[in-house]
């Protein structure tokens, strides 16, 4: 067995940005240009609600320094073996439903270059396989392997965009700017429509809490990584989603499959619309291979708890929890051929669905968990104001998220998480028995 593998600053907060920003980012703006320039304000409200809930994972880290699993250490820490489990549970599950519909962003995202990719099923399919366990192997060579990869795409990722924000500037013509409110709706309705697709752009800024066992310093590195990690996101969002609309106009922008690299198009011409365009493929890999990462991870941690079956927790000579990579992989596989098969895509869709559900809970359970972390450990009570509102902006902040999803989508996402019972009161008796 080799020495365990550690990660710094940077390659903790590539793990933040690059599991943030996946492809989304370059077909979200227009979305929002639907709702006219109040989705920036959608935008706005949402970082506000991400930096509380960073401030609030970053407190945590260093409350329970070096603690492993993130979202599932800290509700356990606050409520106990259960809610630990069940946010274990469906984290898990989200972790590896949302990879396959990563892996599909990634071929469309290809399809630009390589046309085939629309038409020939096989041909997607087999290079789909052939990413997810490519990744795969890198992360079973550790997580520096890993993080090593993650530094790279988030560099290649972020050059397109910083490159259309940067030049984009000087093709800024406010009459292309939307108007205020384009949905009929009030503003205020307008408003929590724009908030809750900007939402779901934060997902993962509790990235670097996760692998915490195999960060250096993570008590000082994972709270400066997801601080530093979600204002860069922030940043990168809001500043392309202003710039974008002071480019496109509003009806070409609307109807854009690929509005930054549309805007390359503008500021370079045919090649550097190629060049925006490759980043979004690089952006969606570099997003894959961090939640890989997690789906190996995040299990591992629950698995050293005895909360998870002891196959989650066997290593390698790299110290990667292989088995664990292994079994996240082939579920993912899984879902992806799901979602090529005719007649199963709706089924996919729902799926997807439900997990946004299962990310959402762990912010909930989090916030919730730090204020009673604090009293229980008599931590910043002199300070007993302070703590309860972030944890109640927090807590509330989430609440919201969850409702923003919507009825369907929490009904059935409570049923995911019901699932998981039997399965912890399995583990539970195991445990007695030993």
């Amino acid at each position: 067995m080799s020495k365990p593998q550690k990660i710094g600053l940077i390659t903790t907060t590539s793990l933040v940005v690059g599991n943030m920003i996946g492809a989304g980012i370059f077909l979200l703006p227009a979305t929002l240009a639907k709702y006219g320039s109040i989705s920036l304000l959608g935008w706005l409200f949402t970082a506000v609600g991400a930096m509380i809930l960073a401030k609030i994972f970053s407190n945590m880290s260093r409350i329970l320094p070096g603690i492993s699993g993130g979202p599932y250490a800290y509700s356990k820490a606050g409520f106990g073996d259960f809610i630990g489990f069940l946010v274990a549970w469906g984290y898990w599950i989200s972790i590896w439903v949302s990879n396959a519909a990563l892996i599909t962003a990634i071929i469309s995202a290809l399809s630009v270059f390589f046309p085939e990719l629309k038409t020939n099923s096989i041909l997607a399919i087999s290079i789909g396989l052939g990413i997810i366990w490519l990744l795969t192997w890198i992360n079973s060579r550790g997580v520096s392997a890993s993080g090593k990869f993650q530094v790279i795409t988030t560099i290649l990722k972020l050059s397109p965009l910083v490159f259309v924000i940067l030049f984009g500037v000087f093709y800024f013509n406010s009459n292309n700017f939307p108007s205020f409110n384009l949905t009929g709706n009030s503003d205020l309705a307008a408003l929590a429509g724009a908030a809750t697709f900007t939402l779901y752009a934060f997902l993962g800024i509790e990235s670097a809490s996760i692998p915490a066992g195999s960060v250096k310093n993570p008590e000082k590195t994972i709270p400066r990584a997801t601080m530093l990690g979600t204002i860069i996101s922030t940043l990168v969002y809001i500043l392309g989603t202003v710039v974008l609309f002071g480019m496109l106009p509003i009806d070409t922008l609307q109807t854009s499959p690929a509005p930054f690299a549309d805007a390359g198009k503008i500021i370079g011409g045919e090649y550097a619309g190629y060049f925006v365009a490759a980043g979004a493929a690089i952006s969606a890999l570099g997003c894959l291979n961090g939640w890989i990462l997690m789906s190996g991870q995040l299990p591992m941690a629950t698995a050293n708890d005895n909360m998870f079956p002891r196959v989650f927790k066997k290593e390698n000579k790299n110290s990667a929890p292989y088995l664990g990579l292994i079994i996240g992989s082939i579920l993912t596989s899984v879902v992806m051929l799901m979602n090529y098969t005719k007649g199963l895509v709706d089924q996919f869709s729902f799926i997807a669905n439900l997990v946004v559900f299962t990310a959402l809970i762990p912010y909930l359970f989090t916030a919730a968990a730090y204020i009673i972390v604090l009293i229980e450990k008599k931590l910043h009570l002199n300070n007993a104001f302070k703590t309860f509102t972030l944890g109640t902006l927090g807590a509330t902040y989430s609440i919201w998220a969850i409702f923003g999803a919507g009825p369907n989508t929490v009904f059935y996402g409570f049923l995911l998480l019901l699932a998981g019972i039997p399965f912890y009161v399995l583990m539970q008796w195991n445990k007695r028995e030993k």
